[in-house]
């Protein structure tokens, strides 16, 4: 491990290689799992905002639920707000298009220069996942090792991207392009 500015940072940042292979796993992490993407209490209320921007995107039984539970609950697993979830796990905010590969409404949105917001960070950071120690008020930045993100471990592989370098956008969003240059000389340093 490593500690970039007070942060723990996982050696597989840099070690494990990964790039999104949608056409291969159809962004199956936006409906398979426990739990929705963890979001923060001032995410949550950027969502309730732009709300109205982001439902006529979703289907009718997300709508629905949103409604009737709210766009995120507190979950217990991971001490924190998630977003809310259909009964077979996926997220209300999914949306496919037309080959049925997941999407986020929020980034269709954003793309779409409809809203400032992208989507939450835990999903912009994936497979890198935030976690706070409350007894020693570290935060530690770790891989997320999932069986249906092989096809991703295989892409990354072939073109020797490593994790860190594909969640760049995600990491400079979340602590600035100082964290991340910081990364990058790590991985020089270590890894090359």
């Amino acid at each position: 491990m490593f500690v970039v500015n007070d942060k723990i940072v996982s050696t597989e940042l840099f070690s494990q290689k990964f790039i999104c292979n949608l056409s291969k796993c159809k962004g199956a992490c936006c409906w398979e799992g426990d739990f929705g993407a963890p979001v923060t209490l001032e995410e949550k209320d950027i969502i309730e905002n732009v709300l109205d921007k982001i439902m006529p995107k979703l289907s009718e039984e997300s709508q629905f639920i949103i409604n009737r539970d709210g766009v995120a609950s507190y979950n217990n697993h991971i001490k924190g707000m998630t977003t809310s979830l259909h009964e077979n796990g996926a997220c209300v905010f999914l949306v496919k298009d037309e080959g049925g590969i997941a999407k986020c409404a929020f980034e269709q949105a954003y793309e779409a220069e409809e809203i400032s917001f992208k989507k939450p960070i835990s999903c912009h950071l994936y497979p890198v996942r935030i976690s706070q120690n409350q007894e020693t008020n570290f935060e530690a930045l770790n891989y997320d090792e999932w069986e249906i993100c092989s096809a991703a471990c295989s892409l990354g592989e072939e073109h020797q991207m490593p994790v860190f370098r594909f969640v760049k956008d995600a990491i400079i969003r979340q602590y600035g392009s100082d964290f991340y240059e910081q990364m990058e000389d790590i991985y020089q340093t270590f890894f090359t």
